[in-house]
């Protein structure tokens, strides 16, 4: 270590790029985070069986993860009758029930799922 003229104390190593460009662990970061894959989103869907509306819910379901979160998705489907502690874990207390539980926050969604428009803004998946 070397002194300067104030008798304060300078390191005689060269500065680093993180030292001397102000913010650049942050652009790096923020080039790092910019190159991850896109979350992967994990519902949760509870139905009553193979009703109508439970196999139209599942379907639809399917097909907004399939439009929007292709490959970035995990579906459990719950059948309420043949689960009933998880179900209960859960409060649900309507069916079918779609829960997003990754990312955060928690949504829940009730219903056939037909309102597509609604769902997908709802999760904000628009592209």
């Amino acid at each position: 270590m070397n002194q300067d003229e104030s008798g304060d104390k300078k390191s005689s190593f060269p500065a680093t790029d993180a030292e001397s460009e102000p913010n650049s662990g942050l652009k790096e970061f923020e080039r790092l985070v910019s190159a991850l894959a896109p979350p992967t989103y994990h519902f949760r869907l509870y139905v009553s069986g193979n009703t109508p509306r439970s196999v139209a819910a599942v379907t639809n379901v399917r097909h907004i993860c399939e439009q929007y979160l292709a490959n970035h998705y995990e579906l459990e489907v719950i059948d309420v009758y043949q689960q009933p502690k998880e179900t209960k874990a859960a409060d649900v207390v309507v069916v079918p029930t779609l829960i997003k539980e990754l990312p955060l926050p928690v949504q829940r969604f009730v219903g056939d799922m037909s309102k597509t428009e609604k769902i997908v803004v709802g999760l904000r998946l628009r592209r």
